[in-house]
This record gives C-alpha cells, structure tokens and sequence, in this order.
C-alpha cells in the first residue's frame, strides 16, 4: 500500500474533517512503529517495522486515532491548537482506537484472525476458563473470606486494619476491592480485572449493561468510557433541571413581589 491508499482507507473507517497526511518513512525504528504530528497532522509509518500490511494497519489506526482526537480537541478549543496534553494515551483515547478497530475488521480493512493458528485458538479458550474465570471465582470466595476475617477481628477487639497490614500483608485498597466483588452478582467469566470495575457500578442495570458490554468482546477501556459518558450524561441532566429550577424559582419569586405591589395599588384606590 501507498500513502494515498492507507489514508483512504482510514477515512473509510471513519470521516474527518481535518485534513492529515500519511507518509510511509521507508525506515525502521526500534523506538517506535508509527507517529502523529499534532501541529502538521502528520501520520509517520516507519514500514520496515512491520511483516505485512495488516500489521501496518493496525499502527495506522493507532495514529488515526490520534488525529481523530486532536480534531475533536481543536473543535473544543474554538479551532485553536489545543495545548499538548502530558498524557496522550488516555482511557478515552483507547476507547476510540478500539472502536476504530471494531469498524475496520467489519469493513474488512484490518483482521485479528486466530483460526490461521489453531494452537492459539485453544490456549485462549484454556486462559479464559482455567485462568480468567477460575481466578474470578476464587476472588469471590476470597472476598466472603476477608469479610468474615473482618468479622472475627470485631469480635476479638483486633483493628482489621491492622489485621490487614501486618498479618495478611495486603494493602487495605485490595481488600476493599476484592471484598466488594463478593458482594456484588458479577459473571467470574470477565475476570477479576473486570469484575472489579463492574462492582463499582452502583446502579444494577447499568451494572448488567457493562458487563454485557465486556461479555460481547468490547474492551475495558471501550466500557469504562461508556459508563463516563453515561454519567456525565445524568449530570448534565440534573445540572440543567437545576438550573431550570433556580430560574423558576427566581421568576416566582419576581412575580410574588410584583402582586404585593398591584395588590398595594389596588387597596389604595
């Protein structure tokens, strides 16, 4: 592929309206597969880095990914550069990227296919049942554990942190987390990771909804930008019917004050 063929088929993928370049550097880098230029918007494919072009697509998107963002930031901005963020590879950032993923293997345009290495077909299946899922039950019962623990050390007059800190030897921020998936109903098949963040959702249904968000092959990083939004959502929600009211209640006020006076005149008369 040239420059002109991988740009098209990431605006396939999906529409800018910032223009952007693509330029195979014909090098190879040990630091680094691909870059992107912000201030240019320049996408950099060191090509010599990859066997084929898949794997060439798969650097592309991740740039493109970056240029997606920087457009949306510019957007933001009133269509001034943004300032360089210190962080570039953000949360939402790789939730972007995945998304972009997920439209280029329905296009056809990139594919992670694993039925070419049946060996690898099978050791995943092994990871997710023996290691995932296992791992996710047994944190379960680790967590009944650890409140029972707790429990026992109320009833002997032992602080539990304490307990915690110098006969367990584990940070107080695991237990919390591994005792709070015991008591939250969350599939161990997403594995312990997971289950945590499912478990700080407060809500059930939004709960059910991430985890079959996660059980449908979407990313963590896709999900926990799903659930961001969502509550930003409600906040906007709730700040503007905030707002609404304080109007409302200004406006009410204003007309309350302004009967007292027509009520004056009129008992004057």
């Amino acid at each position: 592929m040239d420059n002109e063929e991988i740009k098209a088929k990431l605006l396939e993928i999906e529409e800018t309206k910032l223009d952007f370049t693509v330029t195979l550097t014909g090098k190879e880098s040990k630091r680094v597969n691909g870059l992107y230029k912000p201030e240019t918007q320049e996408i950099l494919l060191h090509n010599k880095n990859f066997e084929n072009d898949n794997q060439l697509m798969y650097t592309a998107i991740h740039e493109y990914t970056h240029h997606l963002i920087n457009e949306a930031e510019i957007a933001e901005a009133d269509g001034k550069t943004p300032l360089k963020s210190s962080k570039v590879h953000t949360n939402a950032f790789w939730a972007k990227f995945h998304s972009l993923l997920d439209k280029a293997e329905e296009k056809g345009i990139y594919k992670m296919d694993m039925s070419v290495s049946p060996e690898l077909e099978e050791l995943t299946k092994e990871i997710r049942v023996n290691y995932l899922e296992a791992n996710g039950k047994l944190m379960v019962e680790f967590g009944k554990k650890l409140s029972r623990a707790h429990e026992l050390c109320e009833q002997a007059n032992i602080r539990y942190e304490d307990y915690l800190d110098r006969v367990l030897r584990i940070t107080r921020s695991s237990a919390s987390s591994i005792t709070k998936v015991a008591t939250v109903p969350v599939n161990p098949a997403i594995g312990f990771e997971n289950m945590k963040m499912i478990s700080s959702i407060k809500k059930s249904d939004e709960r059910a909804r991430a985890e079959e968000e996660l059980l449908k092959g979407k990313s963590p990083e896709t999900v926990r930008e799903m659930m961001k939004r969502k509550a930003s959502g409600d906040d906007d929600k709730k700040s503007k019917l905030e707002k609404e009211k304080q109007r409302l209640e200004k406006t009410i006020n204003e007309l309350e004050k302004r009967l007292e006076i027509v009520e004056e005149h009129l008992a004057s008369m």
